[in-house]
């Protein structure tokens, strides 16, 4: 067990790549039994951190224990209590549903009785039965990354890495694999996860992090960060392109965003900034309150500008 009983403890962890530090001296602490989040855009330092607690990139700087361990010194004692769900999935195309979970259960050294077993228990936990005997490359998106996770569970992982877990989903597949997640967490099982979804990490995480350039800018539970950084509610002006007011509605606000083709309120009160907007004259084409989101806090803290 790591320092405070975390499953995972750094303490100015640094990854360079030549004269470039892709992670810049962070602190992060996951407790056992918590969904713990990565979010930031891309190059913040995300994946780098994911590889540096999955064994399988050396840390260049700061401390790192995971499960106690020094990843430097026990890598593979480390890696056999992980479970890994990687960004892509590569599972095993020519073999069956069943067949990809016995040929994995058996890297761990496990039983043929006990990986059987094993991978009945987690077909029906990925609601993969009826399927156990297809071969994967027909499956839908949603099962097969279903049927990583289930993989990943095949040695009964102490803490789980999942790098992206639902890219590429669609909304019902999405909602299934979180389901599955609330489950495993339900369960006892350590999540850590990266996500682009702020939904995503609104549902499943305890506590998260927000990097960005290699650094974090931010950490605590989601509703904590929407409490500090943004307000209760937004108000949402939309426009026709290139035509937003002129009328002052600063003081409206404890912060106004102008976009193209609305302007963002962000306030106590969304309908009394409204209200108020429109006393001034101000008449946009339509309106929206809604309540403050963790996308809010995202932009507010990497800006709204694409990263490459």
């Amino acid at each position: 067990m790591g320092d405070n009983g975390a499953l995972v403890h750094a303490r100015g962890l640094v990854k360079r790549f030549g004269d470039f530090a892709a992670v810049d001296g962070i602190d992060v602490e996951v407790r056992r039994g918590e969904a713990f989040g990565f979010l930031g855009p891309n190059g913040a330092g995300k994946s780098s951190t994911m590889r540096m607690v999955g064994c399988v990139s050396p840390r260049s700087g700061g401390e790192l224990t995971v499960l106690g361990m020094d990843p430097d010194r026990d890598g593979p004692s480390i890696r056999a209590r992980l479970g890994v769900v990687p960004q892509q999935d590569n599972l095993d195309a020519e073999l069956t549903v069943r067949q990809n979970l016995h040929v994995y259960g058996r890297y761990f050294g496990l039983s043929k009785a006990d990986v059987r077993a094993k991978a009945t228990e987690l077909l029906d936990f990925a609601q993969l039965t009826e399927r156990a005997d297809d071969e994967v490359e027909p499956l839908s998106g949603g099962m097969k990354r279903r049927l990583t996770i289930a993989r990943s569970l095949i040695n009964d992982p102490d803490l789980m890495l999942l790098d992206e877990p639902t890219t590429g989903l669609d909304p019902q597949a999405r909602h299934l694999l979180w389901d599955r997640l609330f489950r495993l967490k339900h369960d006892g099982v350590t999540l850590i996860l990266t996500t682009h979804y702020m939904d995503e990490a609104e549902q499943l995480c305890d506590r998260l992090v927000v990097m960005d350039s290699g650094r974090i800018v931010a950490e605590g539970s989601p509703g904590e960060l929407i409490n500090r950084y943004a307000t209760k509610e937004v108000l949402e002006l939309r426009f026709p392109p290139g035509q937003t007011t002129e009328r002052p509605l600063d003081d409206l606000a404890e912060r106004v965003e102008v976009l193209p083709d609305r302007i963002l309120l962000y306030a106590a009160d969304g309908e009394a900034a409204l209200a108020a907007a429109h006393e001034r004259g101000v008449r946009p084409t339509s309106s929206l309150v809604r309540r403050s989101t963790l996308e809010d806090v995202f932009l507010h803290l990497t800006g709204r500008s694409l990263v490459d």
